[in-house]
């Protein structure tokens, strides 16, 4: 098992020695309908709302409240509405690869803002989510305050590598059969988090919208663009920053993809941000 797998899921609290997420809790979480689909959500605290959405094969509990971000936003005074994507966590299971587009699945998060009644909201968008997050803020601008985009850089504007090998990896018979590094990650990931396989691998299908740079230039809130420094899959957030007129990078030292995402270095950056930007 890759190192930086073992890491990542030793770095989450509620997963800590093997322990399977709480699926009384997942049946529990309110849900509504979007684009014909039915999705789940989490609500905690209270105060200005920031929607985050999580990175593929993950969900609300896992990307967020395992890594202590629910922890830290709600006690600087945020409100945390954390969607679990189509195909993810408690959110209903589509199995066509056509549904699972960026845009589409962007459209899903300004809707969740507008059925809680939010004029506008922050978003915090982790690898594809903060792919996700960028096409709110291109399709939906008027309901962005601001956002956060974690663990996708300048990579956000190339074509996204190893895709198909994830997508075999999914796919494969049983977990001895995947032998590709990356596949094999997504795959224990996948399989740790109970995840549905083969929504997920239309999910990776359909999901990989490269947005143009000329896309990017459109983004007018305040962005913070966070990536680990060792991140092979997001690039360097420098590249994407400077795209954007109102853009910020931050790099988290010593942190690869998976072990950025609950990084103190992480945290701190993104509540100082959000402090200047979206004060609570």
């Amino acid at each position: 098992m890759a190192r930086g797998m073992l890491a990542l899921l030793a770095g989450f609290a509620r997963l800590a020695k093997g322990e399977k997420i709480d699926e009384s809790k997942e049946s529990l979480m309110p849900v509504f309908q979007s684009e014909g689909f039915a999705l789940a959500y989490q609500v905690h605290g209270e105060g200005r709302p920031i929607v985050a959405v999580h990175g593929f094969a993950s969900n609300g509990n896992v990307n967020w409240v395992a890594t202590g971000w629910v922890d830290a936003l709600t006690k600087a005074g945020y409100q945390v509405i954390a969607l679990d994507n189509r195909g993810h966590g408690a959110s209903e299971k589509i199995y066509d690869p056509s549904v699972y587009g960026a845009p589409d699945m962007a459209r899903d998060v300004a809707n969740l803002i507008d059925h809680l009644g939010f004029e506008k909201a922050a978003l915090m968008g982790y690898s594809m989510g903060a792919r996700i997050s960028a096409f709110v803020c291109i399709q939906n601008p008027e309901k962005v305050a601001c956002a956060i985009f974690g663990g996708l850089g300048g990579n956000m504007v190339r074509p996204m590598l190893d895709s198909d090998e994830i997508i075999a990896g999914l796919n494969a018979p049983t977990l001895a059969e995947v032998t590709h590094k990356t596949g094999r990650q997504f795959r224990i990931f996948a399989e740790h988090t109970k995840s549905d396989l083969k929504a997920l691998s239309a999910c990776m299908a359909g999901s990989r919208t490269r947005m143009a740079e000329e896309q990017v230039r459109q983004i007018g809130v305040p962005v913070l663009v966070a990536v680990g420094s060792e991140d092979e899959v997001g690039g360097d957030p420098g590249a994407l920053a400077s795209l954007m007129p109102h853009g910020e990078a931050l790099t988290i030292e010593r942190r690869d993809h998976m072990r950025a995402t609950g990084d103190p270095q992480f945290k701190r950056g993104a509540l100082e941000f959000l402090g200047r930007v979206y004060p609570a």
